[in-house]
C-alpha cells in the first residue's frame, strides 16, 4: 500500500470512528495514524530480518506517541487507536480488520514462553479503556472487552467481555458493528451479583422475623398452658 492510499484509509476510519474530528488534515496530528505509519515500516524491515533498524524505528514511535507496536505483529487494515497512550501490542500478536484500541490496552504474554504467546484479535473486535488481553489466544470476531477487564482465556465470536478476571456476559449470532464505539453500556456483573446477594438478605430478614414472631407465638401459648395448669 502506498502512502497516498494508506492516507485515504487512515482518513476514512478516524472519521468513521471519532466524532472530534473536524477536518482531514487533523489525522496527520493524530498519535494513531503516525504510529501505525511507522510501525508498516518497521515491519517490512523486520520481515527482512533487520531486527536492530526496525526495533529503532518502533522505539522511536513509542516516544513520540506513547504507543508501543512491536515490529513482529502482524496487524490488518484500519486498525484505529484512540488517543493511545499506553498502548502495548506485543511482538505475536496478530490483528485483524477493522479492530479499534483505546488508551492503555495491553496486548501482552504471561511470560517468558517461546513461540506465539500473545492474543489474536479477530476482525472488527473493539477493546476498551484500560483493558489487558493476557495470553496466546483468540478474541472472536465482532467482541467487545470493557474497560478495565482482563482476559485470561479466549473469546468467542459476538460476545461481550467485563470484569477481572473477564467473563463472558453478553453472546448472541448478532453482528456488533465496528461503528458501534460504546464503552459504557455494557453489562456489570458484579453489579448484578450484588443486586442478587441483597435479594437474597432482605429475603432471610423477613424469614427470620417471621420465625421470630412464631417463637413468641408459641411461648406466649406455652406459658399460658402453664398458668391453666398451676391454677388447677
Amino acid at each position: 500500500m502506498g502512502i497516498l492510499s494508506y492516507v485515504r484509509e487512515e482518513v476514512k476510519v478516524i472519521r468513521e470512528r471519532d466524532p472530534a474530528i473536524k477536518s482531514n488534515m487533523e489525522v496527520f496530528l493524530y498519535p494513531s495514524f503516525k504510529v501505525i505509519l511507522r510501525y508498516r515500516i518497521a515491519h517490512k524491515l523486520y520481515r527482512k530480518k533487520h531486527f536492530f533498524l526496525a526495533r529503532w524505528i518502533s522505539q522511536r514511535a513509542a516516544r513520540k506517541t506513547g504507543i508501543e507496536i512491536h515490529p513482529g505483529a502482524r496487524i490488518g487494515k484500519g486498525l484505529f487507536i484512540d488517543h493511545g497512550s499506553g498502548v502495548i501490542i506485543g511482538e505475536t500478536t496478530e490483528i485483524g480488520n477493522n479492530v479499534t484500541l483505546y488508551q492503555g490496552v495491553t496486548l501482552g504474554g504471561t511470560g517468558k514462553e517461546q513461540g506465539k504467546r500473545h492474543p489474536t484479535l479477530r476482525d472488527n473486535v473493539m477493546v476498551s479503556a484500560g483493558a489487558k488481553i493476557l495470553g496466546s489466544f483468540t478474541i472472536g470476531e465482532n467482541s467487545k472487552i470493557g474497560a478495565g477487564s482482563v482476559v485470561l482465556e479466549e473469546v468467542p465470536p459476538n460476545c461481550t467481555v467485563v470484569g477481572v478476571p473477564g467473563r463472558v456476559v453478553k453472546m448472541g449470532d448478532q453482528r456488533i458493528p465496528r461503528v458501534d464505539m460504546d464503552q459504557v453500556h455494557l453489562p456489570d456483573p458484579i453489579s448484578n451479583d450484588i443486586r442478587e446477594l441483597q435479594k437474597d438478605n432482605v429475603r432471610m430478614h423477613r424469614q427470620i422475623q417471621e420465625m421470630e414472631k412464631r417463637m413468641r407465638c408459641m411461648r406466649e401459648d406455652n406459658i399460658e398452658v402453664l398458668n391453666e395448669e398451676e391454677k388447677e
